[in-house]
């Protein structure tokens, strides 16, 4: 076995096991047996690895610290300590908005945790009876995420502007959408379409974190909040960053089903290149919001 062979072998030993869009990929996608295609082929399997662990891991940062910074001023008896974030979070007297903001938070965490391992490979194949009851916990949990959130949006003074409630209310339909296809592929036993649907419910589901990891890349960027205002948390900047939280995900992830897919050589190259600098860009969100918002409050 060649050295350029064993480096293939290698990255598609990782890619089954970390890669979440392994068992996705047609027969023909290495068709022509030549090292440049492997070799094409395995560059944008590991650059799509290296961005979901990526992502996996700043993922789980930020539902650490929802755990802890909610769940300690909860368990304490200090709900209005949520204020200090969230504005109009707990409300003395309001049962009803307490409760749905206590619920919808504890199902952030549960989405956050549970979508990374529904999203593994090695987990669904060594374990797929946990892959079953994860996926319907997740594909609930979702539910009512998208469905709180359009509550609390529109019936509490969550700062913004109207664009960003529209933003929120469709990023909200989005995940029962892609939950209601992915539910559908997964019990008409279509594996291929299941696994795309449940990528597109994992980045749309993830949303809020990509809004707080764009965020803080912007301000890290600029060296301030530049393009909004952070006291009425009102601007253009922030019009965009809400809009992209989603939209870009999903593009992204539909020009790797292409690349992948019906790409040649260069197609896939260019296509993890592009993954490579998306993954840079998350780290440095998830580092600046790791220090700026998140760790500093724990």
């Amino acid at each position: 076995m060649t050295i350029q062979s064993r480096a293939a072998f290698r990255s598609a030993v990782l890619h089954h096991l970390c890669d979440p869009l392994a068992g996705t990929r047609p027969e023909s996608a290495g068709r022509g047996g030549s090292i440049s295609s492997a070799g094409a082929a395995a560059a944008l399997n590991a650059a799509a690895t290296l961005w979901f662990v990526v992502a996996v891991f700043g993922q789980w940062v930020f539902a650490a610290y929802v755990a802890v910074f909610y769940g300690r001023a909860a368990v304490q008896g200090e709900f209005e300590t949520w204020n200090k974030v969230m504005p109009a979070g707990y409300i003395s007297g309001h049962t009803m908005h307490n409760l749905i903001l206590a619920l919808h938070l504890t199902f952030v965490v549960v989405i956050l945790f549970g979508g990374a391992l529904q999203l593994t490979p090695a987990v669904r194949r060594l374990w797929p009876r946990f892959h079953r009851w994860n996926g319907r916990v997740y594909l609930f949990s979702a539910l009512l995420l998208s469905v709180g959130g359009l509550y609390m949006v529109w019936t509490r003074n969550t700062g913004g502007d109207v664009w960003q409630h529209l933003s929120t209310s469709i990023n909200a339909l989005l995940i029962i959408g892609c939950g209601a296809m992915a539910l559908r592929y997964a019990l008409a036993r279509n594996s291929d379409l299941h696994r795309r649907w449940a990528l597109r419910l994992f980045l749309v589901v993830g949303g809020v974190w990509f809004f707080r990891i764009g965020l803080m890349f912007w301000i890290l960027v600029n060296r301030g909040p530049v393009g909004f205002d952070p006291h009425t948390f009102r601007g253009p900047a922030l019009t965009i960053i809400a809009y992209s939280q989603y939209l870009v995900p999903l593009a992204v992830l539909e020009l790797y089903f292409h690349a992948r897919d019906r790409a040649g050589p260069r197609g896939r190259v260019a296509m993890a290149s592009a993954l490579v600098v998306l993954t840079l860009m998350t780290a440095t969100g998830i580092f600046a919001a790791s220090m700026m918002m998140w760790l500093p409050r724990l």
